[in-house]
């Protein structure tokens, strides 16, 4: 993975207006609130080859990425480069207003190149159409192959300057890639960026790869994989390619986590009957059993913090949410209303958990994590396994649907429960984890 190389434009060097006061509302569900933003093709002062296309093809690809992300969001009405007039480089920083009066905010940009393996400079500006005022600028020196990180960068700039939350389209999923029939399912780890570009299998299908999630240093992914009559918990390398084991056993295990810190494996396991919450350290050892009450204890996410862990257990006779301290202290129950309760995740930002709930169907659902306000925010079939953006505003989960494939995608809600969309996959996809923001 290679890393953003450089970073232009400092608001310090670059001042911008003043009054430019053009923001969008994102607790508005109604769309009525959306901003029209234009996202014409970002020009380039001199037609040159890169191995991503030329300078100009760029210009292209990166707007229709950027207005991709921004209308993925929910939150804006964004047109992309298709059918809209050529922008010149002098009209990057000196725009024609006049010419986006039907717009409430413009994108410009530029794209430039000494060609062939040589990096790319990426520009990004957002004006505010009707006061005719800049908002926010950024640049990027990046590979040409890194062209959509660059893109991605700058609809978060924008997402950022507009929302006032901060971004996530600059991110990875790590997900379950499946293929086969219904009961000779070949499941591969996978991770993609979060649009679903630039796809590639990590395993090859010989053993099952189940519950993904990425380290918070983005370094690594642990997962659980059975081979035979052994289940282990693998960290894999995403620099190296290499994985190395952290614990295995003859007894089911699954649902591995991270520590916010990175030093602590969260696991389920069962035994004798009994399936209990596990702690092992990152590094391996001698795992710690930190649920001990009869009945089902599973999954664990862990607080932004570090000091809480939030799990289910059907200890109460159906599948509930529990919260308890990381050492396993102080266990105690949060959900509440009908119908049952599974794999619980608390957000980044710590002021939600988003589960499954099972009422009929299943729903993805958030509640404050001493269990009230309770809200639905999807209606399929089978949706289940939420995963949070970084800024803690979306979830990425994933929808089975009825009949014998029994397939599943993986989809993508806001926290309004109104902006739902599919994310592409080359097969049907599972168990998705949303990484952090890409360093």
């Amino acid at each position: 993975m290679t890393a953003l190389l450089g970073l232009l434009f400092a608001a310090s060097v670059l001042p911008m207006a003043a009054h430019a006061q053009l923001s969008v509302d994102v607790t508005d569900d109604s769309g009525s609130n959306a901003l029209r933003i234009a996202v014409p093709s970002l020009p380039t002062s001199q037609v040159v080859t890169t191995p991503a296309g030329t300078t100009q093809e760029l210009g292209q690809k990166i707007a229709q990425v950027i207005a991709d992300d921004l209308k993925g969001s929910g939150l804006f009405a964004p047109s992309g480069p298709s059918g809209m007039r050529a922008v010149s480089m002098a009209e990057v920083t000196a725009p024609n207003f006049g010419s986006w009066s039907g717009y409430e905010a413009l994108v410009h940009g530029f794209v430039r190149s000494a060609g062939g393996d040589n990096d790319i400079t990426v520009g990004c500006y957002l004006y505010d159409v009707a006061l005719q005022s800049e908002l926010t600028r950024q640049g990027y020196v990046v590979s040409p192959r890194d062209w959509r990180r660059a893109a991605h960068k700058c609809a978060d700039a924008i997402y950022a300057r507009l929302s006032g939350e901060s971004p996530f389209f600059d991110s990875r999923i790590a997900y379950i890639a499946e293929s086969g029939p219904k009961d000779r399912r070949v499941k591969r780890l996978a991770i993609m960026d979060s649009d679903g570009a630039n796809h590639r299998f990590i395993t090859n299908g010989q053993s099952i790869a189940l519950t993904p999630r990425f380290s918070p240093d983005y370094g690594s992914i642990l997962y659980v994989s059975y081979i035979g009559d052994r289940v282990r918990i693998f960290v894999y390398d995403i620099g190296t390619g290499k994985q190395r084991l952290v614990t295995e056993s003859r007894n089911t295990t699954f649902a591995p986590r991270w520590s916010p810190d990175g030093r602590w494996i969260l696991f389920s396991m069962a035994v004798a009957g009994n399936t209990d919450i596990y702690r092992v350290p990152a590094s391996g050892g001698t795992p710690t059993r930190l649920t001990t009450s009869p009945g089902i204890d599973v999954g664990g996410s862990y607080s932004p913090d570090g000091t809480k862990i939030v799990f289910e257990s059907d200890r109460s006779g159906s599948q509930q949410i529990y919260v308890m301290n990381a050492d396993g202290s102080n266990q105690r129950r949060i959900s509440h209303g009908g119908g049952r309760y599974a794999t619980p995740e608390w957000s980044p930002r710590g002021d939600l958990i988003a589960f499954t709930k099972i009422a009929g169907n299943f729903h993805i659902a958030v509640m404050t994590p001493n269990g009230d306000n309770e809200r639905i925010l999807t209606n399929g079939w089978q949706d289940e396994a939420p995963t949070w953006s970084p800024n803690g505003r979306v979830l990425q989960f994933f929808r089975t649907s009825p009949g014998r494939s029994g397939a599943s995608q993986i989809w993508q809600v806001d926290l309004t429960g109104v902006n739902e969309r599919r994310i592409p996959t080359p097969l049907s996809g599972s168990d998705p984890a949303w990484g952090p923001l890409l360093p």
